[in-house]
């Protein structure tokens, strides 16, 4: 579905003052060979899937790992089937990294899943031919794969169509889980994003309002807190690169790097709008904080404010009750947590002062 269509079923639906959030669903039982993996979601694996009979083979070492890899094809992937998972990347490489820490967690999954029940059913919609496309749990269904078998079947909840947010889907599940890599949170997040921008693309066209921070972290299913973090890690591409290099720090220490980042960049420019080439300026300068891990780590919690120019204003600042002043600034709503808030802040009124 391109994204004109899309935007046209959008329409549609709020036209009829249709819930986009609420589609029809039922439990059933399918076979997971009838089950196709979403190369574009964020949770995706390139695999290849082995027939049940070459798996047990495998495992009962009649056949080798280099006969099976040759028989399916299976370079530069990774092939799944009962008790059996190989990674095809080239050893050593970052694919080859990523994919095994992929691998661990999915044959540990596998395991419990073999002595106990599936708390939750992995989430499918019907394609062409008599197949069904996973919305969500890609990880549960590769391991459904190898626990059982991909002859098997398992309990699925099926929807009747493809959800027309269908990415806003995959990102709560993957934002409401704490397991889950921090890359594949952020890629689901800007695929999620991709679709709330089509979204108030047709609220426009139909006179109605685009939805307000509060309403599309509500529809996202997180909290003002969480999306600000989303909305600035997802800033620039190397936060989203490192992260898939191998990055695990938290969330918010990075943020508070590229804050930290922005807010002296804009300092030492004495910029409050960024151009194409300050954030690629910026952009380096996160990379290669990025890189050091300390950096990230123990990001000094210092204030930063742009160059004040006269003694006027530094006696202006010691002697007046700031938040009198007609700044502009809402003070009640600053975090005062927030070391670049607060700096920004800060500049802010300097920049009132010498421009009274």
């Amino acid at each position: 579905m391109n994204e004109l269509q899309h935007e046209h079923l959008l329409i549609s639906f709020l036209n009829n003052q249709e819930s986009l959030l609420e589609d029809s669903f039922s439990f059933q039982s399918i076979f997971l060979s009838s089950v196709i993996p979403d190369a574009t979601n964020a949770r995706f694996m390139p695999a290849i899937f082995i027939e049940d009979n070459d798996a047990k083979l495998l495992v009962n070492r009649k056949i080798t790992k280099r006969q099976l890899v040759h028989k399916y094809q299976g370079e530069d992937h990774v092939l799944v089937g009962q008790s059996c998972m190989i990674n095809c990347f080239k050893h050593g490489s970052a694919e080859w990294k990523r994919v095994n820490q992929t691998i661990e967690s999915i044959m540990e999954l596998g395991n419990n899943i073999s002595i106990s029940e599936l708390i939750q059913a992995p989430t499918l919609y019907p394609v062409n031919d008599g197949k069904y496309q996973i919305l969500t749990g890609h990880r549960r269904f590769f391991a459904l794969v190898y626990a059982n078998g991909y002859g098997s079947a398992a309990q699925f909840k099926l929807y009747k169509t493809k959800p027309l947010l269908s990415k806003v889907k995959q990102f709560q599940e993957n934002a409401s889980r704490e397991d889950l890599p921090q890359y594949g949170k952020l890629m689901a997040f800007k695929n999620a994003m991709v679709e709330v921008v089509t979204l108030n693309t047709a609220r426009l066209k139909l006179g109605l309002k685009k939805l307000t921070v509060k309403e599309t972290a509500i529809t996202l299913g997180i909290s003002m807190g969480a999306f600000d973090n989303y909305n600035v890690l997802t800033r620039y591409n190397c936060v989203i690169s490192a992260y898939e290099s191998g990055l695990s720090a938290p969330f918010i220490k990075v943020k508070k790097v590229v804050l930290a980042v922005e807010a002296e960049y804009k300092a030492q420019y004495e910029k409050s709008v960024l151009n194409i080439t300050d954030k690629e300026n910026i952009s380096d300068k996160i990379q290669a904080k990025l890189m050091d891990k300390k950096t990230v780590e123990a990001t000094p919690n210092t204030y930063r404010v742009k160059p004040i120019k006269s003694s006027t204003t530094i006696k202006t600042l010691l002697t007046t009750n700031l938040m009198t002043l007609d700044t502009g600034i809402e003070w009640d709503k600053i975090d005062w947590d927030d070391h670049a808030s607060v700096s920004n802040a800060l500049s802010s009124v300097i920049e009132f002062i010498e421009s009274t």
